[in-house]
């Protein structure tokens, strides 16, 4: 096991004992961990409080940029659906994780695996309602005045 991982594994062990959930996660960057983080959701009322959410904000405050592309993301377990999206915004291309969603799931931690099956369904079969109410008055068209200034700034 490489030394980020057990990182990682040392920060959710960490955490389940001071009375948190069980993940830890590395940001790594040229060999250097430049970030991490652990799931905070009994220390604040805050449901993005996730280990990996938490390392991300700090690499990036710490570097100053939103794009990460270049760092590695060490993670206790296996993402779930939100913090694998901000990987994705965030750019980065490797994630390793060392527990399974299906794990967490036995561990008494099902909702990541819940909403991953729920992102397969088709919107109107979600457990969420997902109602469309376009755009109608042209002057809150933030999308269509985005796309005006990016193009002006070209």
């Amino acid at each position: 096991m490489n030394e980020w991982m057990e990182k990682a594994l040392k920060l959710a062990v960490t955490n389940v004992r001071e009375g948190g959930h069980p993940f830890g996660a590395v940001l790594v960057k040229d060999g250097e961990a430049i970030a991490e983080g652990v799931n905070e959701l009994h220390i604040k009322p805050d449901v993005s409080a996730h280990a990996e959410l938490v390392a991300i904000r700090k690499a990036q405050e710490h570097l100053r940029t939103t794009d990460l592309s270049d760092c590695t993301l060490y993670a206790s377990g296996e993402p779930c659906p939100m913090c694998l999206t901000a990987a994705y915004f965030a750019g980065i291309k490797e994630i390793h994780f060392a527990q399974t969603v299906e794990e967490a799931s036995r561990a008494g931690l099902s909702l990541s695996g819940k909403v991953y099956e729920e992102l397969t369904k088709p919107k109107d079969s979600r457990e969420i309602n997902f109602i469309h109410e376009p755009v109608q008055n042209s002057d809150l068209d933030a999308m269509d005045l985005y796309s005006r200034k990016t193009s002006e700034s070209e």
